[in-house]
Parts: C-alpha cells; sequence; structure tokens
C-alpha cells in the first residue's frame, strides 16, 4: 500500500490516517511550511517543524493548535513514524519523512538548494533524507532554469541601490513577503542606505527575529516616513502593494522584483518594472536533478510544477517516475497571486 494517496482534501497517509499540506481543513495536518498554498486555517491540530510556530502563528492566528518538532526528531503516530527534515526553502521548511512496514516516503514540500553549495541565510540547509519514494515539487523543473549565484545576484541588487540613491530616487524591490523578503534583507548592504518594508514584511520580519533570525533594522513605510530619507532608502514589498493606495507614500523611486520568474524576459517585461533579478527559494533544474539523486529513491513522484522534461530525465535514469497533480499546480506553475511568486 502507498504511504501517501491523494484524497479532495489533500496529500493523505491512509496508515498514519493523517495529511500534508492539506488544502481543506481537516483533523490532523503535517504542514511544511507557512506559504499560503500550503498552510491552510481550520485544522484541528498541526504538526510541523518547531522553527516554523512564529511564522503560522502570524499568518493562521495566535490560537493555531501547534505541535512543533525538532528537526530530525521522530514521532509515531498509529505505527507511522513520522519525522522533519529541513527543506531550505523558508524559516520552518521541512520535508516529511514516513516511515511503515518497512517502506520510507519522503514529501519535500517546496525546497532550495543550489548548485553552487550555497544555502538560504535565513533557514538551515536543504538535508537530503534517504528513501523508497520521493515526492518532490517541479516548479522550475525546466533546463533553462539555472540560479547564478546569489552572492552575484545581491551585488547587482545593491549596485541598483546605490544608483538611485546617489540620484535621489527610493529603490522598491518587489519580493514576496515571507521568505523572499527576508533573505533579501539578509542579504544586501545595510551600509547603502536606510531600509524601510511595508507593514506585511514587518510583521515576518518579527516572527524571524523571535526565532533567532539576524535581520538589519527596517523600519514601516507610511506616511509619517521623512521624504529625504526615502530618496536613499530600500523599501522591501509585496509585488501586489505597489498599484495599491501605499504606493503613493514611495515619492520619486525606481522598482525592480526578485523571483525566480525573472529569469524569463517575458515574465521581466510583463511585471513593467524597471529591472528584475533572478532570485529564487526554490531549486532549480540541477537542484532539483541532485535532490532525487541524492534521495536514492528508485520511484519519483512529482506534484506541481513544470514537470514533463523532469520526468524525461528521470525515466531516463532509470526511475520509476509520476505525477500526482493536486490544486498546488496551478497555483504554483502560473504567474497568478503575488504577481506570479506564489511560490516564489
Amino acid at each position: 500500500m502507498d504511504l501517501v494517496t491523494l484524497r479532495p482534501e489533500g496529500l493523505y497517509c491512509p496508515a498514519g490516517d493523517f495529511y500534508i499540506d492539506p488544502w481543506r481543513a481537516v483533523d490532523r495536518a503535517v504542514i511544511t511550511h507557512a506559504h499560503a498554498d500550503h498552510a491552510r486555517s481550520g485544522h484541528r491540530h498541526v504538526l510541523a517543524m518547531s522553527d516554523s510556530e512564529a511564522v503560522l502563528r502570524v499568518r493562521l492566528g495566535a490560537k493555531l493548535p501547534f505541535q512543533g518538532l525538532a528537526a530530525g526528531e521522530c514521532i509515531e503516530h498509529h505505527g507511522v513514524r513520522v519525522s522533519l527534515h529541513p527543506a531550505g526553502h523558508v524559516l520552518g521548511s521541512a520535508q516529511v519523512r514516513l516511515e511503515h512496514g518497512g517502506q520510507v516516503w519522503v514529501v519535500s514540500g517546496d525546497y532550495y538548494l543550489s548548485d553552487h553549495d550555497e544555502s538560504n541565510p535565513t533557514c538551515p540547509p536543504f538535508e537530503p533524507v534517504r528513501c523508497d519514494c520521493f515526492i518532490t515539487e517541479s516548479t522550475f523543473g525546466l533546463p533553462l532554469y539555472r540560479w547564478a549565484p546569489q552572492a552575484l545576484v545581491l551585488a547587482d541588487i545593491n549596485q541598483w541601490w546605490a544608483e538611485n540613491a546617489a540620484d535621489g530616487h527610493a529603490s522598491v524591490l518587489a519580493a514576496y513577503s515571507f521568505g523572499k523578503a527576508q533573505r533579501l534583507l539578509a542579504g544586501v548592504d545595510a551600509g547603502i542606505g536606510p531600509i524601510l518594508v511595508h507593514g506585511s514584511v514587518a510583521a515576518i520580519n518579527a516572527a524571524y527575529r523571535a526565532t533567532g533570525v539576524h535581520l538589519p533594522a527596517a523600519a514601516v513605510l507610511d506616511e509619517h516616513t521623512d521624504a529625504a530619507l526615502l530618496r536613499r532608502a530600500l523599501v522591501v514589498a509585496p509585488p501586489n502593494t505597489l498599484s495599491s493606495a501605499w504606493a503613493r507614500h514611495l515619492g520619486p523611486h525606481r522598482t525592480a522584483f526578485a523571483s525566480g520568474w525573472m529569469q524569463l524576459r517575458k515574465a521581466r517585461q510583463r511585471q513593467r518594472m524597471d529591472r528584475g533579478f533572478a532570485l529564487s527559494d526554490h531549486a532549480d533544474w540541477p537542484g532539483l536533478q541532485r535532490a532525487i539523486a541524492a534521495s536514492g529513491a528508485e520511484r519519483i513522484i512529482v506534484t506541481h510544477g513544470d514537470e514533463a522534461a523532469l520526468l524525461h530525465w528521470m525515466q531516463s535514469q532509470g526511475l520509476r517516475a509520476e505525477t500526482l497533480r493536486t490544486p498546488l499546480a496551478a497555483a504554483e506553475s502560473s504567474e497568478a497571486g503575488e504577481a506570479g511568486v506564489v511560490a516564489d
């Protein structure tokens, strides 16, 4: 019997009678991370990585029925041994390891690892977990997606910011409020000028700091922000706020978008921003290949993203490759939601 199947509520472990990242309210849910397409409200019991608690409570409410596990810590439920292992995607992101009846399955959630042996500075790095069956995402599952070293991307962002500051323009960097914003804040050169953020970013920053992640000081941009300060500032905000009333506070500014989608010229053009920086919290094509190989699994199940090329590559490696289509496929492979960064 498969350890994980698909039900209308989401990915389901029949032996343990619990769900993983369900999109409908259930009795018991294991949550891989706090992005909205993986973490929904209404569950009676939530199991997740301990360092995801602060962010989950910001996003799902203070009364969340939460149980945390440390990385690698194991519990048993109805005979299924469950442990959580770092995914490198965002703070608290986990791969779910299930062991039962002589089988080991791993549900990866979303994950990040680089072909440059670098990690996301705001969360523990991806940890390969050996298994019989590996359930993987494939958000950027095309050979054209190969991330440049993040140090080079951050250097480009710093140069863009410094040039804008010299011209008296605010540098507005659009980024998803949870995960990408914090990775950028941790990596930019805070000596260039002041850093300002949208309120939604500030709330997640507080959760990161409460979990022990160091981030530079960043004030909330509002109607009281000094205009002279703003002209030298880096402003980090979700993309969809740039067309809202909040944007009236920006004054003279230039815009950029930080997302893996920015590797595509047509995506950069569609966003109508001055610059695009290809920086992703998901594995690129080489990263997906490395993760699959490191799992040692002979059976691979792809749940969402660009699947065809990855399936072809896996089959050429002699692996049993298949898909399990979920609602995440529509959400994460499109450029809907928060300007194409629902998952990035």
